[in-house]
């Protein structure tokens, strides 16, 4: 039986194979190296993403960081970085895709036509072959592409489980950090909100 690689977990997962999960694959992949981590079984490893595209699904896959273990976390600021820290002693490596380093004017062309409908048979056959060395370029490069360096950060606190209360208004649960009083009730935050558009109305 074959036993499936970490890139074909990570394809698996994320449902197709794409330069954008391979820049993920390949960042946490070099991370982990420098830090000389394994894949997380709990929360050994922290990692900090600067995006929410493709590449997150590998993190997850490869690095053993999800939402649901509260080891990754997520700032939305729209880059190619990533940060993994090692719990136990604070080590940290920031990953970040250089600049330019993975643009490609044919390939660029290439997909253009292709997601406009205006590709010929031919083009297309030339856009899924290109779209394969782009990908095995990616899951090879080294300094070229990816700047690796260790970084001092503030080791965020571990995960921890709160109690749930019941929203007054709506009757859901609501994590008891995330609930807020309105009018001496507890209540959720979409409930909060609508509170106060009201209140403002």
């Amino acid at each position: 039986m074959h036993k499936k690689t970490p890139w074909e977990t990570a394809v698996d997962f994320h449902g197709h194979s794409c330069p954008g999960l391979a820049i993920g694959f390949r960042a946490a992949e070099l991370a982990m190296e420098a830090l000389g981590a394994k894949r997380a079984v709990d929360e050994e490893l922290l990692a900090i993403v600067e995006n929410n595209a493709c590449g997150i699904d590998a993190v997850q896959t490869l690095a053993g960081c999800s939402f649901g273990k509260g080891n990754l976390l997520f700032k939305d600021l729209g880059k190619q970085v990533y940060t993994f820290v090692r719990r136990k002693d604070g080590s940290a490596v920031r990953v970040a895709v250089k600049y330019g380093s993975t643009f490609d004017q044919g390939y660029s062309d290439l997909k253009e036509r292709v997601k406009s409908g205006a590709a010929s048979m031919e083009d297309k056959a030339k856009y899924a072959e290109a779209m394969k060395k782009r990908i095995q370029n990616i899951l090879n490069a080294g300094p070229e592409v990816f700047e690796v360096k260790k970084v001092n950060i503030k080791l965020p606190p571990a995960a921890s489980i709160y109690e749930t209360l019941q929203c007054a208004k709506c009757g859901e649960g609501v994590m008891e950090p995330r609930a807020r009083l309105m009018s001496g009730q507890v209540v959720c935050l979409p409930c909060f909100a609508r509170g106060e558009e009201n209140a403002e109305s």
